[in-house]
């Protein structure tokens, strides 16, 4: 469903500990005038602006459940000065949701930094100073990702280089937490092909008691530099998520399988453990040559690591019932409503928050035309 409003206001309508995940991104600061007073985006410093992104994010830790996470996106903001203020490029729609013209900017407000640090020019660091205020509120950060785009905006600056990359944090509420790794492995980069071991096969001579067959399946843990094009949406000019960049959020996030219908508890892989046969590797050439970097196999298989395989799923409560129902994400800030499309097409129940009942209206058009399930607005 999408609640329209203010997401200080509409997230109180939410039971706590309702959601499994939380994936969004805030109106950057000073950048646009979503055209409502009060918006969140437009305060008059930077200190503000965290102020108010603290305000909604206890307002999310509410909602989500202990084990949940939070994937924040958060672009930079550079202070540029005319007259000692700063003011917004650009404008999502007038004060009664009347969407403007692309390039028409709407009450462009002057934004005064007095009594800060920032000089004109300045990088302002928003995204850190985001995410250390939430760590100060009692979030564990555990970790940035870098959203790299390939295609970035072109900038004409000629004193730095164009910007090609924003912010993923990924946030939780406890030390441990939901987070299915297996569900976004991605491609091994090797030059060596998938290949067996075993008792029978070409690697040499083998130790009689290994008795298993092990086929890499070239896949590896999901790395924390993200390449992912931006993608423009006909429906919205301002600047909308990349599925391709919230779905490794979702997947990981919220369990494929579901979760308990009466506690809300996700369902967990069952992981199998296994001694992997891999054979260990030598330079038997540096020694007597250092500046060579010829490398020997050794003909010899060793039990050396341990791989993880799926076995199926576990219910990880101790309730009767073994229903599994859909997890919910919430996005609290919808836009154009990535984090809904996303997470129907893969299953999983959503919430968004939008102030705009315009860009609502786009949003829920957008889910309906690529998925089959209609969502309710309150």
């Amino acid at each position: 469903m999408i609640l329209i409003g203010d997401v200080r206001e509409k997230l109180k309508e939410l039971p706590d500990q309702s959601v499994h995940c939380v994936v969004t991104s805030p109106p950057y600061f000073g950048l646009r005038d979503y055209g409502k007073d009060g918006q969140i985006g437009m305060e008059e410093t930077p200190d503000k602006y965290v102020e108010q992104m603290v305000t909604v994010f206890r307002e999310v830790w509410r909602v989500l459940r202990d084990d949940g996470t939070l994937w924040l996106n958060l672009g930079d903001s550079y202070a540029s000065f005319r007259d000692g203020k700063v003011t917004p490029d650009t404008s999502r729609g007038d004060s009664t949701g009347t969407l403007v013209p692309k390039g028409k900017a709407f009450n462009r407000m002057a934004t005064t930094f007095a009594g800060t640090a920032i000089k004109h020019k300045d990088l302002i660091g928003i995204p850190w100073r985001v995410a250390f205020a939430l760590q100060a509120e009692g979030s564990y950060l555990r970790q940035d990702i870098i959203w790299h785009k390939p295609n970035p905006m072109p900038e004409s600056v000629t004193d730095r280089c164009t910007k090609s990359h924003e912010y993923m944090f990924l946030l939780s509420k406890s030390r441990q937490y939901y987070f299915d790794h297996e569900a976004i492995k991605e491609q091994a980069v090797s030059d060596n092909k998938p290949r067996k071991f075993g008792a029978s096969n070409q690697v040499g001579t083998l130790r009689k008691d290994i008795g298993r067959v092990f086929e890499d399946d070239g896949l590896r843990n999901k790395r924390d530099v993200w390449s992912v094009p931006v993608r423009p949406f006909k429906g919205a000019h301002f600047a909308t998520f990349p599925p391709a960049l919230i779905e490794p959020c979702i997947l990981a996030g919220t369990s494929a399988h579901g979760v308990c219908e009466k506690c809300l508890t996700p369902y967990e892989r069952i992981m199998v453990k296994g001694d992997i046969p891999e054979r260990k590797t030598r330079d038997k050439m540096l020694g007597a040559y250092p500046d060579r970097k010829t490398t020997t196999r050794l003909n010899s298989v060793d039990m050396v690591s341990i791989r993880k395989t799926q076995g199926g799923w576990k219910q990880n409560c101790d309730c009767i019932t073994t229903n599994a129902i859909p997890a919910t994400v919430l996005d609290p800030f919808f836009g154009a409503g990535t984090t809904g499309l996303v997470s129907q097409q893969h299953g999983r129940n959503w919430i968004g928050c939008e102030l705009n009942p315009v860009y609502a209206e786009i949003a829920s058009k957008r889910i309906e035309d690529a998925t089959p399930q209609s969502k309710l607005f309150t």
